[in-house]
């Protein structure tokens, strides 16, 4: 506890005019980080320790199978009646993890009946029946092939006459739902999450973002021409990621090693959104040897991974 006591100075020094802070430390309000430590510690299993945790593996395939490990770990730990919300990103990243989790409902017997998903960000102008909005994509790729009701699959509406009301709207939804138990993301070769593009505040809610010329063209290959990627999208701010019970990062391919080492050993900064999730409790970030080319630590996280204990979870 700060007791406002400077070393080489007698007493307090919120006694010394000059020196007294604008306002007394204690009084601050608590840091929003606190309450998402509060909200993953509380339901953390057994076993948990609040650190992030780097899992490299050889390949895509492998990536994705422990990504389904741990949302389908989220599935199972809901029960009757209490069915998880898990938050679903889309990019080419999550895909194995997809396909792994459709073939485990398809070949297991892996239910998600009562499961609620809510998506990261969504086109602005695109309908939400047009092949490239987001709510069709995650339902071309997921959701059709799962006993997900189609109720229960939610987004922001890029279509709404109004995007900031839309944009807020779905902030209030996020909210009114309930903590997010599994959050995925991918990774821009930018460093971002969601669509938070370099500089989007650690703090900041959902809202309307304008893509850089670099994630349209990232994207353009989704779309008959680069001039039909929208400039404009709703996405989830980091604040709202953040709230999440635990977030999963998952890259794969040299083109995310520089962005992956940003996030996972570089400074906490705006300049690289990703970096986010060094502040969070429960945080796990899945990439293959080929994303994971440019981190300094790789050995020891290897090592680490090696010798998980048995009982530990992701």
């Amino acid at each position: 506890m700060p007791t406002g006591r400077m070393p080489g100075v007698r007493g307090d020094v919120r006694e010394i005019p000059h020196l007294r802070p604008p306002v007394d430390l204690l009084e601050q309000p608590p840091c929003p980080f606190h309450a998402n430590w509060s909200a993953a510690t509380s339901s953390a299993p057994d076993g948990w320790s609040a650190d992030m945790e780097v899992v490299i593996l050889p390949g895509p395939d492998d990536c994705g199978r422990v990504v389904a490990d741990i949302l389908a770990r989220a599935v199972g730990n809901g029960g009757a009646g209490t069915r998880p919300t898990l938050g679903l990103a889309t990019g080419s990243s999550p895909l194995t993890a997809y396909r792994e989790l459709i073939r485990r409902h398809r070949e297991e017997g892996l239910s998600f009946a009562g499961v609620r998903t809510v998506n990261l960000d969504e086109y602005v102008g695109l309908p939400a029946d047009h092949p490239e909005s987001y709510r069709s994509v995650i339902r071309r790729e997921l959701t059709a092939h799962l006993d997900i009701s189609d109720d229960d699959v939610h987004g922001p509406d890029g279509s709404a006459s109004d995007p900031l009301v839309a944009a807020r709207e779905y902030e209030q939804q996020l909210r009114d739902g309930g903590p997010v138990a599994v959050q995925l993301l991918g990774i821009g070769a930018n460093g971002h999450i969601g669509f938070n593009e370099p500089g989007s505040s650690l703090t900041s809610l959902t809202r309307v973002k304008t893509l850089t010329e670099q994630t349209r063209r990232d994207n353009a290959r989704f779309f008959d021409s680069p001039d039909d990627v929208p400039r404009h999208v709703i996405t989830q701010g980091l604040g709202t990621i953040s709230r999440a019970q635990h977030l999963v990062l998952t890259a794969s391919g040299a083109g995310k090693a520089a962005a992956v080492a940003a996030a996972v050993e570089g400074p906490l900064t705006a300049s690289c959104p990703a970096s986010v999730l060094q502040l969070h409790p429960h945080a796990t970030v899945v990439e293959d040897e080929a994303a994971a080319a440019a981190l300094e630590r790789a050995d020891y996280y290897r090592y680490t991974l090696e010798h998980k204990l048995p009982h530990q979870p992701f």
